[in-house]
């Protein structure tokens, strides 16, 4: 097992997630790549012509780039945490369809191992919307280490 990847979403559980791939990755000499999937905001981005869009349209672009920056900085965080500990690591951000692109840079990374985090949601929840995390489970061929958070 050389290459980890733990999806993270920047809840307050997300360093558990991290302390179980930094145990395994130990083990194995494995490097973890951290990965977080910003929802698809593409839209927004647009031409930004102001006299054609409004100033508030700007001002929504500028707030969608900055959350953005902060959520990469995050990811960056974690990686350089793990580095600090000897661990080799690298932090991804990138927008688009959460499950289609966790299972497609598993599968570019040569991914050994995915770990995800799965929340409990009543009966209705899990009726009405599928998860990411059952997602994942069903369409992985990549081995996956869920952690109940």
């Amino acid at each position: 097992m050389k290459n980890i990847l733990v999806a993270v979403d920047f809840e307050e559980k997300t360093k558990r997630l991290l302390v179980n791939a930094r145990q395994i990755a130990e083990k194995f000499g494995a490097k973890i790549w951290i990965i977080h999937i910003a929802e698809h905001r593409s839209e927004y981005f647009g031409p930004t012509d102001t006299y054609q869009y409004g100033v508030q349209y700007v001002n929504l672009r500028h707030s969608i780039a900055e959350e953005l920056r902060k959520e990469h900085k995050l990811v960056q965080d974690y990686a350089n945490e793990l580095i600090k500990e000897g661990i080799e690591s690298e932090g991804l951000l990138i927008e688009g369809p959460t499950t289609k692109l966790i299972l497609d840079e598993a599968l570019k990374l040569k991914i050994d191992l995915i770990i995800i985090g799965s929340h409990k949601h009543s009966f209705l929840y899990n009726a009405l919307i599928v998860s990411t995390s059952d997602s994942i489970i069903r369409k992985s061929q990549i081995p996956l280490l869920v952690i109940p958070i």
